[in-house]
């Protein structure tokens, strides 16, 4: 008996395995054609894709946020107020959808700044006193959570360096902040998840080179 239950632990566990391994291979593929696309279409065909996964693998986290993140993209690539709504729409819809799986995850809590950031950005005008304290709140929680994650860093020193702006007050802070994410980044050991998120560090780059030259 004790036999044919380890023969039957064995073969339930590789079969396990052999399902992580083809969902991290699909993912990663998609993840790959996420970073590659350029065009509208392009981005939505790996969205409908990583939908139809997550719904296939309701205990991952990865599917959605990775739909959600592709949706944020979407909303910069458009001009139309209308449009990048829509987009931020979807990209909220997923997100809730990761954290039912996933809460207090600070990937997910700062994509979370991330959407409220972009809404700010598309109507400063008339959404700032809205968006900036939601978008502030999940960055600063995402770092209390993890001050190591380059990704709330870098979010977090561009809403610090907009808002200093805004005010005619110094920049120096979020300049710095900016660096440390920098830095986080170029000295980021590679994660044993290979899911894990990458994005940010060319904003990372970008911003440092703003804070550099002061425009």
């Amino acid at each position: 008996m004790k036999s044919i239950l380890s023969i039957v632990f064995i073969g339930i566990t590789s079969v396990a395995i052999a399902n992580v391994g083809k969902y991290e291979r699909t993912m990663l593929q998609n993840i790959a054609a996420l970073n590659e696309a350029t065009t509208s279409d392009e981005y939505q065909k790996v969205i409908n894709t990583l939908d139809r996964i997550g719904m296939a693998e309701s205990n991952k986290w990865e599917p959605y946020y990775y739909g959600a993140y592709g949706n944020i993209l979407l909303s910069i690539k458009v001009s139309k107020l209308t449009e990048k709504d829509q987009y931020l729409d979807e990209a909220q819809i997923r997100l809730d959808k990761a954290v039912e799986v996933s809460p207090e995850n600070v990937e997910l809590i700062t994509l979370q700044g991330f959407v409220h950031m972009m809404r700010l950005a598309a109507d400063p005008a008339t959404r700032g006193q809205q968006y900036a304290p939601l978008a502030m709140q999940e960055f600063n929680k995402a770092v209390a959570m993890d001050d190591m994650n380059p990704r709330a860093l870098i979010m977090r020193a561009q809403m610090k360096f907009g808002t200093a702006q805004f005010f005619g007050s110094g920049t120096e802070e979020a300049c710095s902040e900016a660096a440390k994410s920098l830095e986080l980044f170029d000295n980021a050991v590679k994660s044993e998840d290979s899911l894990a998120p990458g994005w940010g560090r060319g904003q990372a780059e970008g911003f440092v080179k703003q804070c550099s030259t002061g425009k």
